[in-house]
């Protein structure tokens, strides 16, 4: 006799008002496997998942879990049932250890007391286990974003999932990560283990998935298996069209400098080099890339280049005027735009309406402000001018910024940047954790911005982004500029092995 599915859904519906989030879906997982969902951000994917974890009832429908019929009222009734979720946007405590992350709500006790030492032998079972070694005695704010992902996975499992849900799981990994992350999954699934695997990365889908679930517009349009389709059929599947591509066919570069970054050097509190020796340009009408894996000075050097870490030696020279001595204020003023890596916590405030958010680095200037006063009047009307001119699925300006989907929030942090006319832009991680649909807006976005005469500095983890939009690419390398590449001369493969430090090439 057959096993039963470790998940099965039957006409489940869940609406909102004014919106069919979930419309009479149909989903089989089975046991043991793989199983990969697909849809752009607004297809249902995030509240389907939320249903399954407990977190949003269904209006309607059937959920069966290992053969029982279940009506999980919250996630603690999921976790009762083995379901762990990891989600997208860490839920972590920074100044917490790891195995104060992991254990917390669920602390062991020995008689009266907390058994720190069981604890700590656990997480590094299962560290061993499935490839997700950690030090349990390690604060989470010294860890890499890779790690941080680990702490995630861990803590699903030290509560005894069996069926684990991760979302966007290498939405923030190189590709060196993610071969590791695919290894702990692929042992996990030998263990027994079911996963729910949802991503935007359609190649990665088809290499780590069993099957495929395809949603749009709330439904599930097919299942399908990486032996079937490829990437651009996936795509049409998810979007009707072809997969979107980063591509720049022509140079817009100039020969004038509009950033000249020379000698520049950062010690971190305990006086060790963080960044050493960094220089570069970027022109007008250039888009310069920075490749390396997470946590090897990227932040640091965006933190730099607004002002925001003090420099030990080194100068900032924006369109010929000196930024050594300004305020990070004054630097975005002078005409240095940003965008920011983690769009959450760096740039926006979720619970304030997007009229708020599309003033934030710019409430002090024109048309955001009248003298020394906020003009709600300017700001509502150039707000709705952003929400117009990028694409903002947005019902009015008012509606809080948590209210929008990651892809819509995404694009209202970059129309407030490009409607600021930066000089510069430092594009942190500009498509990160969004569908394809929204990537190619942005990357359009980017390029007419370049066109334009704009100077960007990429900072992306998306070594097809890097490549395919950039005109000059750097190779940051604990903390050092170690080569200088030729977009159309590499691959990923290639910049990857320069972002491990197997590459030979210099920087020139």
């Amino acid at each position: 006799m057959a096993a039963a599915p470790a998940i099965q859904l039957e006409g489940v519906t869940k609406r909102y008002p004014g919106v069919v989030a979930n419309n009479d879906v149909e989903l089989t997982v089975a046991s043991g496997e793989v199983h990969a969902v697909v849809g752009e951000n607004g297809a249902g994917k995030s509240t389907l998942m939320k249903i399954i974890y407990g977190m949003v009832r269904p209006d309607e429908g059937i959920i069966t879990i290992d053969g029982a019929q279940a009506n999980f009222r919250t996630p603690k009734d999921a976790i009762d049932a083995g379901i762990g979720m990891v989600h997208q946007h860490f839920m972590l405590a920074d100044n917490l250890t790891v195995l104060e992350n992991v254990i917390l709500g669920s602390e062991p006790r020995s008689g009266v007391k907390i058994d720190f030492e069981g604890a700590s032998e656990r997480i590094r079972i299962l560290g061993d286990t499935y490839g997700l070694r950690l030090q349990p005695n390690q604060r989470v704010e010294k860890l890499s974003v890779g790690e941080r992902q680990r702490v995630e996975i861990i803590k699903v499992l030290y509560r005894g999932a069996q069926i684990l849900i991760l979302d966007e799981p290498t939405a923030v990994l190189v590709p060196q990560e993610v071969n590791e992350l695919f290894d702990s999954i692929r042992d996990l699934r030998e263990e027994g283990h079911t996963i729910i695997f949802i991503s935007h990365k359609l190649d990665e889908v088809l290499s780590i998935a069993d099957r495929i679930t395809v949603m749009r517009d709330g439904q599930t349009v097919g299942t399908t298996t990486p032996s079937e389709v490829d990437a651009r059929q996936l795509a049409e599947m998810m979007i009707g069209s072809e997969l979107p591509s980063p591509e720049t066919k022509e140079s817009t570069v100039q020969n004038e400098v509009l950033l000249d970054v020379s000698d520049l050097a950062l010690l971190s509190d305990e006086g060790r080099p963080v960044l050493d020796d960094i220089t570069f340009v970027v022109r007008k009408g250039e888009i310069v890339g920075i490749a390396g894996v997470e946590g090897n000075g990227q932040a640091q050097l965006i933190d730099s280049l607004l002002g925001l870490a003090p420099t030990s030696t080194g100068s900032i020279t924006l369109a010929g005027k000196s930024m050594d001595d300004l305020e990070t204020r004054e630097r975005r003023a002078a005409g240095i735009g940003l965008i920011p890596e983690d769009r959450h916590r760096q740039g926006l405030l979720l619970p304030s309406p997007l009229w708020e958010n599309a003033a934030l680095g710019h409430q002090y200037k024109e048309p955001y402000a009248n003298g020394i006063w906020i003009d709600k009047k300017g700001t509502r009307e150039h707000t709705a001018e952003i929400v117009r001119r990028f694409d903002v699925a947005a019902p009015n300006v008012d509606v809080p910024a948590a209210a929008l989907s990651g892809g819509n929030q995404q694009k209202l942090v970059v129309g407030r940047e490009l409607m600021a006319n930066p000089t510069v832009l430092l594009a942190a991680q500009p498509t990160r954790g969004i569908d394809i649909g929204a990537q190619a807006e942005v990357w359009e976005e980017l390029k007419r911005a370049r066109a334009a005469g704009m100077g960007i500095l990429l900072i992306s983890a998306d070594l097809d982004e890097l490549i395919g939009l950039s005109d000059t690419i750097h190779v940051l390398f604990e903390g050092k500029l170690v080569a200088k590449l030729d977009p159309s001369e590499i691959t990923p493969e290639i910049l990857g092995s320069y972002m491990t430090g197997a590459g030979e090439k210099k920087a020139s």
